[in-house]
This record gives C-alpha cells, sequence and structure tokens, in this order.
C-alpha cells in the first residue's frame, strides 16, 4: 500500500520553497504522489453545494492561494526525480481539451513519465459562469475531452468528431511518455461520478471516507466495471481520508481495496517554518508510509 502526500500550490504550500520542501522531501521519504488541487476562481457568494463536507460549505476562505495545479506540479517536477505527480483534482469541463492534452503531454514529458491526470466535473456552478464555460452537460463534455486528449496522446495524427470537440489530423508533439496510457483518474463518489470512473478510468480518487465507506465504493467500482465488460486489474483505487484517522486504520484502508492514501497534513496544521514541514514530513513517514509499505 502506498501513500500519497495532497497537497501543493493551495495555502501555504503555494510558496516555491514550501513546494520545492515539500517535493523532495517526500520523495525522499518514500511518498507515492504528490498532489495538487484546482479551481480557477473562488466566488465570494455561491449557492452551490461543496460535496464533501456536512454543511456543504468549502473549508477554505476564498481568499486562499490557489495555484494552477500544472505549474505547481511542473515546479515541483523540477526538484524531484522519482516521486508521482498528480492533479487532484483537474476541474476538466473548464478547459479547453486540445490545450490540456497538451499541458498534460509537457507536464508527463518533463517529468519523465511521472504524472497521473486526476479530474473531476466540478460543483461550483457559479465558477463555470464566472469562466464563461457552459454548466449543462458537463458530464457528456467530459466523456468527449477524454476520449480526444487519448487520442491526442496516442495517434500521430489525431481526429476526433463528437458534439462538444472537433479536429481532423491533428497533431501534437511531444507526446506525452507514457503516451496514450496517462493515467486518468476519475474523482467523485456519487453513484454518476462512480459510473464515469467505472466506464473510462484509469483509476479512482475519493476524499473524506472511512474505511466502511471507502469499501462500498470500491465494491461498486468493482461491480459497474464488470457490467461495463472491464477488469479491475490495473485499476487505481486512491482515498484521502478524513482529517481524524489514523496509522491504526491503514489495514482497515488496505483491506477495503485502497491502492493509495493521500494525507493532507499541512492542511489540517499548516507547519510554522520549512524546518517544522521537516520533521512533520518525517513523523508521517514513520507512521504511515513504513507502515504501509509492509502491508
Amino acid at each position: 500500500m502506498k501513500i500519497g502526500f495532497f497537497a501543493v500550490g493551495i495555502a501555504d504550500t503555494a510558496r516555491p520553497e514550501m513546494i520545492t520542501a515539500i517535493a523532495t522531501n517526500a520523495e525522499r521519504l518514500g511518498f507515492a504522489t504528490v498532489w495538487a488541487p484546482e479551481h480557477v476562481v473562488l466566488l465570494e457568494n455561491f449557492a452551490s453545494r461543496y460535496p464533501y463536507s456536512g454543511d456543504g460549505k468549502i473549508p477554505i476562505p476564498t481568499t486562499t492561494p490557489l495555484l494552477d495545479p500544472f505549474v505547481a506540479l511542473t515546479y515541483a517536477a523540477a526538484h524531484t526525480s522519482r516521486i508521482r505527480l498528480a492533479t487532484g483534482i483537474c476541474i476538466l469541463p473548464e478547459r479547453n481539451p486540445l490545450v490540456l492534452a497538451k499541458v498534460a503531454a509537457s507536464l508527463d514529458y518533463l517529468s519523465n513519465g511521472r504524472f497521473a491526470l486526476g479530474i473531476g466535473i466540478g460543483w461550483l456552478e457559479e465558477e463555470f459562469k464566472a469562466i464563461g464555460v457552459p454548466w449543462a452537460r458537463r458530464t457528456e463534455r467530459t466523456r468527449e475531452y477524454v476520449e480526444a486528449m487519448r487520442n491526442l496522446w496516442g495517434d500521430e495524427r489525431s481526429s476526433y468528431s463528437g458534439e462538444f470537440v472537433n479536429f481532423e489530423n491533428a497533431r501534437s508533439f511531444p507526446k506525452p511518455v507514457q503516451g496514450r496510457g496517462l493515467p486518468i483518474l476519475v474523482g467523485g463518489q456519487t453513484e454518476p461520478a462512480l459510473r464515469r470512473a467505472a466506464a473510462y478510468g484509469d483509476g479512482w480518487c475519493g476524499f473524506n471516507l472511512t474505511p466502511e465507506e471507502t469499501a462500498k465504493k470500491i465494491a461498486r467500482l468493482r461491480e459497474l466495471m464488470k457490467d461495463a465488460g472491464r477488469v479491475p486489474d490495473n485499476f487505481e483505487f486512491s482515498m484521502s481520508p478524513p482529517a481524524a484517522a489514523t496509522a491504526a486504520e491503514l489495514k482497515r484502508y488496505r483491506d477495503a481495496g485502497v491502492d493509495e492514501l493521500y494525507l493532507s497534513p499541512v492542511l489540517q496544521k499548516p507547519p510554522g517554518s520549512i524546518a517544522e514541514l521537516e520533521r512533520m514530513l518525517e513523523s508521517f513517514a514513520r507512521e504511515w508510509v513504513e507502515p504501509a509499505a509492509k502491508l
């Protein structure tokens, strides 16, 4: 079982020296992945419900620094050589798929094949309106975007014909080191989100679920994949546990089917200095990374 680190590019972890310290120390200590979140804008007033809290409110101030995740991860890539880099998550339907395919391929190319594209369809309708992207039919839009990007990553001459994306004989180089197989991890834990992951994802990333809740979601994903004629052998199950989770629950998450737990210690208790950050990461490595590697 692997342990990831969430996140860089948000709040204090948006500072360049913090990204460097997190990425280099996480790699040194055996963390599997560094994750970066995304919002283009947050609105001061909005009616949309945040899906991962009981009260429907996003648990950060709207003035929180949020880097573009691809910039943050490229910065992390430049200071590391082994640790994987993942968006957690990129709000896919807000982006142009050809531009995003280029950005993702560039990051994978520069990091020598260490990038995984975590995606979601978004929950903040007001953000879509501010950007000028339709909120309606974003589920269908997302699937076409995924298919079109995989064509661009894998084909020398790429074409796609759909409702939302149309191009013919396009050339996009360099290709990702991972080619068409650049992993796409689908976020969300509603039934429709699980269906999206089962239909076209290379993995699934959940958030804030207990081992018991996680086990139910993974069992459902396996059912859906079987119905879709897919074999989940190489499918990746990732989970960010609740803040109250302890390392004593590692085996329960493993038994639920989780491949990687990604933890968020610096968001729960921001360190006051780089030295404090390093001590925190070393403590988490002893408590989580080392025991998880033995499971």
